[in-house]
């Protein structure tokens, strides 16, 4: 593995005040269950956020808070994260404890489902803050971060489609 530099150790407040947030929804036809489910599954993250090109639990089940696990990125950059939130079907977040970049300052996510008559909601929030010269660039690329990351829920939408068929939220 690539040499690690420490990253804050952030709370899970730090999605809503971070210098850098990327919040975007998705409707799935699925129930909270099956998402917490996908999102458990380390071998679902790559087929949908296609960033992600491995996810390693480190810690053993059941998840919680606490629970880390390594993920590896597109472009070598690679992950160790620690669970701060596992709210089974409601909220799950996450931050880098350490990164393999020393540009990465603080970085964490949170998962918020709603249950709708459909199935759920989820909003992904991705907060950061960086050092060194991508201070000043970050601002340039919200625009297409956000792209991206409406893209990935969208192909999370596809791919809990296929996984767990049409109407699945109205199985269970």
């Amino acid at each position: 593995m690539s040499a690690q530099h420490p990253c804050e150790k952030v709370d899970l407040d730090f999605v809503d005040t971070a210098p850098y947030r990327y919040s975007n929804s998705v409707d799935l036809a699925i129930t909270p269950a099956q998402l917490f489910e996908v999102l458990a599954d380390a071998s679902s993250w790559p087929r949908w956020a296609k960033v992600i090109t491995d996810v390693e639990w480190t810690t053993p089940e059941p998840r919680g808070v606490g629970t880390t696990r390594t993920v590896t990125m597109r472009g070598g950059l690679v992950g160790e994260e620690e669970f701060l939130a596992w709210d089974e079907f409601t909220r799950m977040g996450f931050r880098f404890n350490s990164a393999s970049t020393r540009t990465v300052k603080a970085f964490a996510e949170r998962y918020d489902v709603v249950p709708t008559p459909e199935g759920c909601r989820l909003t992904w929030t991705l907060a950061l803050d960086v050092r060194g010269p991508s201070k000043w660039t970050m601002p340039l690329g919200t625009p297409v971060m956000n792209r991206v990351f409406r893209r990935f829920l969208r192909n999370l939408r596809s791919y809990t489609d296929a996984r767990f068929g049409s109407g699945a939220a109205h199985s269970s």
